[in-house]
């Protein structure tokens, strides 16, 4: 079993888009896959058509009581994907940790709950807080979805050093995954530009596999279904199914260091 966090503080990157969507190509590709939505504005569990008054238990329950873990994990349409679903009341999960007893491992503690898995997913609040701490803790890697625009790579050093930090002292095992270009336009110089820009910082860690702007990737979730059922021949599933054939190939090098 493979943890993944997927964690970027800057929010509108297409992280959760990423989650639902490489999850789904995963379980299409045969891989028995857990998404864990541990962002209080629960997206990606309307991403899977589930109401809000039907999310408990869900990831904020787990925290408290990993007994519950197995229950919180429902089925979803796609066979061998399962989804632990996130509400609002994730939100004072923060406060209610500080000063508990392994505040940073109840997530972990949680996970090793599950019945064995290919990959575990956790996507991440857009922010450097408890909660994130708690994901890549529990973490084996770190997979960064970073959008294509000028502002790139503003805030991926702080998200770097902070990995470097959880590696130090509470997570040694954690990697970086990999970084995953998001938003492409292929239209737009400006993306080719820091595309190459990140590739020529980041080297090796950068997915080949860029995932386009596309229409249908942000109509999906409206109809409460990844995009990859909503649409699988648009431009956006078939760069996740491509970044979903690299994640399972993909080799392990040295770790980046904090900075970028």
């Amino acid at each position: 079993m493979r943890t993944i966090a997927l964690a970027n503080q800057k929010g509108g990157v297409g992280k959760t888009t990423t989650a639902v969507n490489l999850a789904t190509a995963l379980a299409a590709s045969g891989k028995t896959v857990v998404l864990i939505d541990f962002d209080p504005q629960g997206n990606a569990s309307t991403g899977f058509g589930v109401p809000r008054e039907e999310r408990a238990p869900s990831s904020y329950e787990i925290l408290s009581d990993p007994t519950v873990t197995g229950q919180a994990a429902r089925e979803t349409v796609i066979p061998g994907l399962f989804l632990i679903p996130a509400t609002d009341a994730l939100a004072g999960a923060e406060v209610e940790l500080i000063g508990q007893p392994n505040s940073a491992g109840r997530l972990k503690a949680a996970i090793q709950r599950l019945p064995q898995v290919d990959y575990v997913f956790i996507d991440c609040p857009p922010s450097l807080s408890l909660l994130t701490l708690n994901a890549l803790v529990a973490a084996d890697g770190v997979l960064i979805p970073l959008q294509t625009e000028f502002y790139a790579m503003e805030g991926l050093s702080q998200l770097l050093k902070t990995i470097e930090q959880v590696r130090a002292r509470q997570n040694p095992k954690l990697d970086i995954e990999g970084v995953v270009l998001t938003m492409h336009d292929k239209r737009n110089r400006l993306s080719d530009l820091v595309a190459a820009d990140v590739r020529a910082a980041l080297g090796a860690r950068v997915f080949e596999t860029m995932i386009p702007r596309n229409v249908r990737l942000s109509e999906a979730p409206s109809h409460g279904i990844p995009a990859l059922l909503y649409d699988m021949r648009c431009p956006g599933s078939e760069a996740y199914m491509a970044l979903a054939r690299e994640v399972m190939g993909v080799s392990r090098e040295p770790a980046l260091t904090g900075t970028a």
